[in-house]
Formats: structure tokens, sequence, C-alpha cells
């Protein structure tokens, strides 16, 4: 019988797919993650979901491979994950009052089927003041999340709304794997 295996180092992706009782293993991908100025934030996500998908899928044809990639985009800028204090307060600075746009792109592989989709989601951040932000990079949460906040952590005080799967920006929207995962044979519904 095949395996799932989930191509990321991400425990929060991990803890999700743990949450909806998935027995699966973690091959975490070590592809380069640049990718073309040229493509739109959904085609990021997508390529690069799929180009780990693929690294782990050639090494395990006959199992089911999920990648996944997470960005966090406002007035056309792709944030990624913050590398110093200055940027992550320049980001925060940035969502502070207003709304963004999280898109998660999640590739599922098995053998030559491969099944690509994103889901985007808009967070609307509460006005932030500039004590609220040093202090939150005070916590190093932002440091190793995309656009420098975590949603399932201490950033969820600033988030005011949110329009879209709460999962997907967490960093993967478990509802909709588990139904491709079932289209694609992998899960049978009892």
């Amino acid at each position: 019988m095949s395996s799932l295996i989930l191509a990321s180092q991400s425990p929060r992706r991990k803890e999700l797919l743990q949450q909806i009782q998935l027995s699966f293993s973690v091959i975490s991908s070590t592809v380069d993650e640049t990718f073309s100025s040229d493509l739109m934030p959904h085609e990021v996500v997508m390529y690069l979901a799929r180009k780990k998908a693929k690294e782990i899928s050639l090494q395990h044809p006959t199992d089911y491979v999920i990648g996944s990639d997470t960005v966090v985009t406002k007035e056309g800028l792709i944030l990624g994950k913050p590398e110093s204090k200055e940027e992550a307060k320049k980001m925060l600075m940035m969502l502070s009052g207003s709304t963004h746009a999280v898109y998660t792109g999640v590739a599922i592989l098995y053998g030559e089927v491969e099944e690509l989709f994103y889901e985007k989601t808009d967070v609307t951040f509460w006005e932030l003041t500039p004590e609220e932000i040093d202090d939150y990079i005070a916590s190093e949460e932002p440091f190793d999340k995309a656009g420098s906040y975590g949603i399932q952590g201490i950033g969820a005080k600033f988030v005011k709304e949110i329009k879209g799967d709460y999962f997907s920006v967490v960093g993967l929207p478990i509802s909709r794997v588990n139904r491709t995962l079932i289209d694609m044979g992998y899960l049978r519904p009892e």
C-alpha cells in the first residue's frame, strides 16, 4: 500500500496533517526555492510546491507526496521570511492597518499523477503601534514566517479580519488537501 509523505520541515504543516488524523512521514525537500520574478503570487506558490513535491516523489514514486508553499503579498510585493529585525519591522509596518493576501500552493504527486491548487486568503490587521511591533519582534516569532507573522501564534492578536481559509494562512489548506487525497484514491471515505 502507498504511504503519504509530507515534503516539508514546517512544524505547522505537520501539526495540521496530524489534526485531521492522517498517517504520514516527513521527508524535507532541499530544493532551491528561487523563482522567476515574472510569476504571479499564485503561480509562485504552486511552482514551489510542485518543485518540493517532485524532488521527494522521484525518490518515492509509489507514494503520495504533498508539497506546499506559502507567501504573503502586499501591494504587489511578495513578503517572504524576514532576514533581520529591520526587515521584519518594515514588513509589519507595511501590514499594519491594512489588508494583505496570503497564498498557499499545494502539489500532491502520485507517480505520474499531479494535482496542483492554491488558496488565497485576505487578512486584515489592526493598526499596530511601534511598541507592539518591537515587542513582537523581540519574541522572535516573526523570523521563520512569511510576512513576518504567525497567525497561529502571538501574531493572532494583530488580526482584525480574515476572509478565506484560516488553515491556508497557517500553511496548509487541510480540508482541500483531504478532499484531493480522496479524489486521487489515497483516502477512501468510510
